[in-house]
């Protein structure tokens, strides 16, 4: 055998197949081959951070299979994803194939430095493979190093932390430096929801109309200000002495302002903007759109998933260009392809934004007939995921939406005589005829704003209804919301004209607290703050769920008693640890290592020494601390004692509170469905596993063991 190619995955495996032919052998390594051992630290601190890495158990077949394929391949191609994991990947592999020996061939697999060739590509295309496998590479070391000290740094933190969470708070508990502070992002918005006092406030809509008949004659405004000053309303008693003045108001138009604005397109998807869109328009977690991502890549549909950047290539610009002049014509298509910045400081700009690698693939409205050019193992899912895509980059690329915006200003005049001379006065004084105010006039004023698309531009893909997306800048955002305070189309009106009032609509509200984090406002905050990158944020997220730290309800976080102890203690004793900006400036530290501006095993040194110092005091002066019970409200049927809620490796159920004299649980039902147990008649219930998948059981279990995938039948 000339040729081997090792990548992560078979699905890659065999898309790389079809382009390489015969003269390659391509075998996938399944992911990481060595780790740090899960029993043991696994790092040598008096040994300038030596890791000690061990191949998993799991994974000794498939590394002996793999040392005996290399050993009669006579160039051996590292293939695997084009970041620091992919690039620490490949290492590992290269050293254990280094050096190695395999009994039954009793000879060595001695592969030396240039034998072992690096392979980088950001899509998985004819064109990309053959041109990556033309230019391979060595390894970089830089890339590595920066892996290493991730992981390496986690370890510490999290192998050190734990024991102490465990003698403090709870055991079993895990500490992890970048969960954590997600986890205080969370616990931190909770406690504003709680200590939050809602303020009540009225507004008043007033439903107008044209004196000159039209179609479009009618349309609303808001009251905004009374005597020339803003008017605030704190309750319904003013709200109703208002309401009695604007009942004997003349209403005439005071000023109509007309302006024409464009509204650029979104840049193409970055791994964040793509898990928050996808959340917002799909209803995915972060961690399914990357693995439908990840699958998507992996047969050659998208480019690679994981960037923070907003580069294109020539190649994709230009086929963009020229598909959307053939498919919507000259006036879609701008003077110029665009080139969008990224905010992140540290974005790889040789790195493309996620896109489809071939811009005429095109799925549409998501039906039966528009999948039949995917493979049979891409679901629903994976098309609406790749429709996003798709839409977001030939969007990027369209020219703007020209939006033509009115806003009204109404005069409303209410004056104490309401004959008809009185009525003459107030009108000449508002063209300004009589400078003499009287001081008994109550004059309000309304604004009413619409607005009308003159050209609909890349929105004629992206849709009107734009701004559900959450990835919005500033300026954009500022500038949508001005444009959609109103949806409505005003009617051709003119100053000093007067209108008709139909009715005044006044209403209640309370000012509202903050909203919890979604998984797509957490994840825009992480990045906003400089925590965590682009692989980081759906392990982040999973994991402060799988520990129950934090529980969805209506798909927004909130924290359970146990984050809300473990944040708590951690914070108040490793505050400098979980700090915002101290856990940015980490990331940034790594970044220099990945650039090769600064050492790895120097950071830790500057690290370890004063964080282990810490450990060592807080272990000896910390109290012991008590975590809330939450009561379910329900008596044990054995003892009589209240049943509590406890968390568990499968979940949450109910335990009596006098356990250990009493062990008696049952499962915390928290959803029945309309179906009935086939064993014993119960209610089926939804449970989930450990891993958050979601199954169907009898909510007699333990008694009854009925559980399945599949929703049964009503």
């Amino acid at each position: 055998m000339q040729n081997l190619v090792i990548v992560e995955s078979p699905t890659k495996a065999r898309t790389l197949a079809k382009f390489l032919g015969a003269k390659y052998q391509i075998e996938a390594s399944m992911g990481h081959v060595r780790d740090l051992p899960k029993s043991e630290l696994g790092v040598d601190v008096g040994q300038n951070f030596q890791p000690k890495y061990i191949i998993p158990r799991d994974k000794k077949k498939l590394v002996n299979t793999l040392k005996k394929t290399a050993s009669s391949a006579k160039n051996l191609y590292l293939a695997t994803d084009p970041d620091r994991e992919g690039e620490a990947i490949a290492w590992h592999i290269a050293e254990l194939l280094r050096n190695s020996e395999v009994k039954s061939q009793k000879s060595k697999v001695k592969k030396e430095e240039s034998q072992i060739k690096r392979v980088v590509f950001h899509e998985i295309t004819e064109d990309a493979i053959k041109e990556a496998f033309k230019h391979p590479r060595d390894l970089d070391y830089k890339l590595i190093d920066a892996q290493q000290a991730r992981r390496v740094l986690d370890r510490l933190v999290g192998y050190k932390l734990s024991p102490l969470l465990w003698k403090k708070v709870k055991r079993g508990l895990s500490a992890g430096r970048v969960q954590t502070v997600a986890l205080r992002l969370v616990v931190e918005r909770e406690k504003e929801v709680t200590a939050f006092k809602p303020v009540e406030y009225w507004s008043i809509e007033a439903e107008l109309e044209s004196r000159v008949k039209s179609q479009e004659s009618r349309f609303i405004a808001t009251l905004t200000e009374f005597n020339s000053k803003k008017l605030e309303i704190g309750n319904g008693m003013q709200a109703k002495k208002h309401v009695e003045n604007l009942e004997k108001a003349e209403y005439s138009v005071s000023k109509v302002d007309r302006k024409e604005i464009k509204r650029y397109p979104f840049p193409p998807f970055t791994t964040s903007t793509l898990q928050q869109a996808a959340g917002n328009k799909l209803g995915f977690t972060a961690k399914k759109t990357m693995m439908l991502a990840q699958n998507l890549y992996e047969h050659g549909l998208i480019t690679y998933m994981r960037t923070d950047s907003f580069n294109l290539s020539p190649v994709a610009l230009m086929q963009s260009r020229e598909f959307i002049k053939s498919q919507y014509g000259k006036n879609y298509l701008p003077p110029k392809p665009r080139v969008f910045k990224s905010r992140s400081k540290n974005a790889q700009e040789a790195h493309e934004a996620i896109r489809p690698t071939n811009i005429k693939f095109e799925i549409r409205n998501n039906t039966p007939a528009s999948r039949t050019k995917f493979e049979h193992s891409l679901t629903r899912d994976h098309a609406r995921l790749y429709d996003l895509i798709w839409q977001r980059m030939v969007a990027s690329q369209m020219a703007e939406a020209l939006v033509e915006q009115t806003g009204v200003d109404i005069i409303a005049v209410c004056h104490p005589r309401l004959d008809r001379g009185s009525f003459m006065k107030m009108d000449s004084r508002l063209r300004g005829n009589d400078s003499a105010e009287n001081q008994n006039d109550k004059t309000y004023t309304l604004h009413a704003a619409g607005s009308v698309i003159k050209f609909d531009g890349w929105l004629k893909i992206y849709g009107i209804s734009s701004k559900t997306q959450d990835t919005r800048d500033k300026k954009q955002e500022k500038e949508e919301e001005e444009e959609d305070e109103k949806n409505q189309i005003l009617p051709e009106l003119k100053v000093g004209e007067d209108l008709n009032l139909l009715q005044l609509l006044p209403n209640q509200h309370f000012t509202q607290p903050p909203p919890r984090y979604t998984e797509s406002s957490l994840i825009k905050k992480l990045e906003e703050l400089g925590i965590g990158r682009p692989s980081t944020y759906a392990p982040i997220l999973s994991t402060i769920q799988e520990r129950f730290y934090v529980e969805k309800q209506e798909k927004k976080f909130v924290p359970t008693a146990l984050g809300l102890a473990t944040c708590d203690f951690l914070i108040k004793y490793f505050p400098d640890v979980f700090d915002y900006q101290f856990t940015a400036s980490m990331e940034d530290q790594l970044d220099d290592i990945a650039a090769g501006n600064r050492d790895w095993k120097q950071t830790l040194i500057e690290f370890y020494p004063p964080f282990e110092k810490k450990l060592a005091g807080v272990e000896k002066k910390a109290g012991k601390v008590k975590v809330a019970v939450e009561y379910a409200g329900k008596k044990c049927p054995k003892c009589g004692k209240e049943l509590v809620v406890r968390a568990g490796r499968f979940g949450k159920f109910l335990a009596c509170s006098g356990f250990p004299d009493c062990k008696h649980t049952e499962s915390l039902v928290t959803e029945v469905i309309n179906a009935k147990c086939p064993e014993d008649g119960g209610d089926i219930v939804i449970r989930k596993t450990k891993k958050r998948r979601v199954f169907y059981g009898c909510k007699n279990y333990p008694e009854c063991k009925y559980a399945s995938w599949t929703k049964p039948k009503s």
